[in-house]
């Protein structure tokens, strides 16, 4: 058999055809053996799978805070030398209408006492102390359960010790456990439920969106396969990883979300190529290699940058960001490893039964045509963009540059106590201590010192603007010579003018003396996430280019698609900084706005954002690689890659959207946050970026876009899109 080659030259069909490269020769491995790759997949999906279950009980619930920081230091030493006292210690703030020295006031302590020293975490029950711990009014006084254990520890005894002490209550007596454990207990349960609850309402949007993308349920159902391969083997592997080091428990819940998200993305891109060469060549053994040689490297390289992206919040000292986006890793790289072995021996055993199950409106040789052809529409919309790019590119930059605007004036915080819900444990002691002790008693100060240096520290304490009250120091029983003096500030531990007395106090205090707390954890953590911040968004934008540079071999197209994406990522920070900071729309959400974004989400949001960005991207960009390495005609790049990639990103990008706005409709703030914030994200990526802006760039820079100059040619890998 002949064909007409680029230029009227004559060559057969064999010659035509290339050999097969790695990603190729992969999938042709994989569909002549799809026993055997099945049989794998299922030994280690059931395998992982079997610790899934484990993981909400086993999973981390703390490390919030800044590794090395004073304040982490204060904590440990507080609990080493004062019997668990430190910041990870649980409070039950004992209420009652009558004197605490009622016998029936007494009795419940006493019952409070005992079930506190039952728990193996507990180190030491404190009982309370007159000025410092029971009220001026004596009906209010707080029971100390030190903390034996770590923070992680703590929140998992906090689990169990809340619901019992609450039942103590009754006769005019309240009991309420609260601090820092409990915290992180209340709104670790709070934000889990609203999640899952999310995650379920997303499932019928995304089938009915994955359904009408494919017209066939048969291939609407090949993403799931391989969500719930990565999910399965990836909550396993964190079961498995938390006995190496603390998971959080947060970490299983982002998993879920990139699983589904990337599962669905990688599936579009490549069962729609294959059905494309399946129609072109009628071979199911030629189209499994042209699949995996083409769109299977676009998905290898965008799983690597989803994956380098992410593992720059590993420079982020906090255990539960790195254990987060080790997560996200996780899955990334079994969604990624189902793609490239699972997928194709389906694709090979299915063949022209990827069709299966097609809908009743949805014709058999309209669609084989579309698969084989590409979209009109796209390819229409690519040829507009080409003759006035300027008419499409303007409006476009216009719009994302006004959105992103306002992330000049973003403010960022730790979440007040106002995260939880107003019936939670945490919080309702919170407010009884508040009102029985004075705002600042929730936030109380340790400050630990030398014994030498004890009358110094009290003296500049006592001398600090914005410190209500000093106690009396304590020595330390075992002699190491450290003594603890408590400082209750003047404000609530959310009232910005904490961190000006937590730094005044450190500078007034002697040279050896330590200051710490719940608060100043908060305090310290943000520090650090702001001192990094800058460092992990310039690795990501650097390892995101020198990628895209690798693949594609094209300076201007890898520069345009890295700042790009920055551009989408600014404008989505612009918009939450008018939803959750100035309470935009607050009421349609249904939230009290803080007056702050949450202290994590510029950079755990960021890295998160950036990485579906440039999953886009990699699309995109190479189809267009591929076309112009076929034709040398930048037009034919621009239009092709929009003819054949434009309807994978639009749909794949609707069931981001639709699965991050549900998210958006959750009852606790932070997950509205992340919807909102990712949902807007996605969306102006694919509807301004994807679509109109990065295609007109490449458009203006024509046969630039695609040059590599000798010198750097000599030294990048020399990757092949076209085939």
């Amino acid at each position: 058999m002949t064909a007409v080659g680029i230029g009227g030259q004559v060559t057969s069909e064999r010659e035509q055809e290339p050999p097969p490269g790695l990603l190729g020769r992969l999938g042709l491995v994989a569909a002549g053996r799809f026993r055997l790759v099945v049989l794998l997949w299922l030994v280690l999906v059931a395998g992982l799978g079997a610790l899934a279950p484990q993981a909400t009980s086993v999973l981390a619930g703390a490390g919030w805070q800044a590794q090395g920081s004073q304040s982490v230091q204060v904590r440990d030493l507080v609990d080493e030398h004062f019997g668990g006292a430190g910041a990870s210690a649980i409070q039950v703030v004992v209420h009652a209408d009558q004197p605490v020295t009622d016998p029936q006031v007494r009795a419940v302590l006493a019952r409070a006492t005992t079930l506190l020293g039952a728990n193996p975490s507990v180190a030491e029950v404190i009982q309370p102390r007159a000025g410092l711990t029971v009220s001026t009014d004596g009906r209010t006084e707080i029971l100390l359960a030190g903390a034996k254990a770590d923070a992680n520890g703590m929140v998992k005894a906090a689990d169990a010790l809340k619901g019992p002490l609450r039942a103590l209550s009754g006769g005019g007596i309240t009991v309420e456990a609260t601090g820092s454990s409990v915290l992180w207990s209340d709104f670790n349960a709070a934000n889990h439920s609203a999640m899952l609850h999310s995650e379920i309402m997303s499932w019928p949007v995304t089938l009915m969106i994955l359904v009408l993308a494919f017209g066939s349920l048969v291939a609407a159902g090949l993403p799931l396969l391989l969500t719930i391969s990565g999910l399965a083997a990836s909550a396993g592997a964190l079961v498995l990883l938390n006995h190496v080091t603390p998971v959080s428990i947060w970490a299983m819940n982002f998993a879920m979300m990139f699983a589904l998200a990337l599962g669905i993305d990688y599936a579009l891109f490549l069962v729609v190529r294959f059905r494309a060469a399946l129609a072109r060549h009628g071979d199911v053994h030629r189209a499994v290699g042209e699949t995996m040689d083409t769109a299977g490297k676009a998905v290898a390289l965008s799983g690597a940058t989803v994956l380098v992206s992410l593992s720059a919040v590993m420079l982020v000292p906090v255990p539960a960001f790195r254990s987060m986006s080790a997560g996200i890793m996780l899955a990334v790289a079994f969604v990624l490893a189902a793609t490239l072995t699972l997928l194709p021996a389906v694709l090979g055993k299915l063949g022209t039964r990827v069709d299966g199950a097609r809908l009743p409106w949805m014709r058999a040789d309209r669609q084989t045509r579309s698969e084989a052809d590409g979209s009109r529409i796209f390819a229409s919309w690519g040829e507009r963009l080409w003759r006035r790019p300027l008419r499409y590119g303007l409006p476009a930059l216009v719009i994302l540059l006004a959105l992103a605007s306002p992330l000049l004036g973003l403010r960022t915080a730790m979440p007040s106590i106002t995260v939880v819900p107003a019936d939670s444990s945490s919080r309702s002691g919170y407010v009884a201590v508040q009102q029985a002790f004075g705002p600042g008693m929730p936030g109380i100060l340790q400050i630990l010192t030398p014994t030498d240096e004890t009358a110094t520290a009290i003296t500049a304490a006592e001398h600090t603007s914005g410190i209500a009250a000093v106690t009396p120091a304590q020595a330390a029983a075992d002699g190491s010579g450290w003594s603890l003096i408590q400082a209750v500030p003047t404000v609530d531990p959310s009232n910005p003018a904490l961190a000006g007395t937590v730094d005044r106090l450190r500078a007034d205090l002697p040279a050896h003396a330590l200051v710490g707390g719940a608060a100043v954890e908060n305090l310290d953590l943000q520090s650090a996430l702001d001192a990094k911040t800058p460092l992990v968004i310039g690795v990501v934008l650097a390892l995101g280019f020198l990628l895209l540079l690798a693949a594609l071999r094209a300076p201007v197209a890898a520069l345009a698609g890295t700042l790009a994406s920055l551009l989408s990522t600014g404008a989505a920070f612009g918009v939450s900084r008018l939803i959750f900071q100035d309470g935009h729309g607050a009421s349609l959400l249904g939230f009290t706005p803080q007056g702050f974004l949450d202290g994590w989400a510029p950079v755990f949001f960021f890295a998160m954002i950036f990485a579906i960005a440039m999953d886009y991207t990699v699309f995109l960009l190479a189809s267009a690689k591929e076309h112009y390495e076929l034709t040398g005609d930048p037009r034919a790049a621009v239009v092709g890659a929009l003819r054949h990639s434009g309807r994978v990103v639009f749909a794949a990008a609707a069931v981001m959207v639709a699965v991050f706005f549900t998210f958006a409709l959750s009852g606790p703030l932070p997950p509205k946050e992340m919807g909102v914030i990712l949902g807007v994200a996605v969306f102006l990526d694919a509807a301004l970026i994807r679509l109109i802006l990065l295609p007109v760039l490449l458009r203006l820079a024509g046969h630039a876009a695609w040059t590599c100059p000798r010198w750097l040619a000599r030294i990048l890998p020399d990757i092949r899109f076209a085939h």
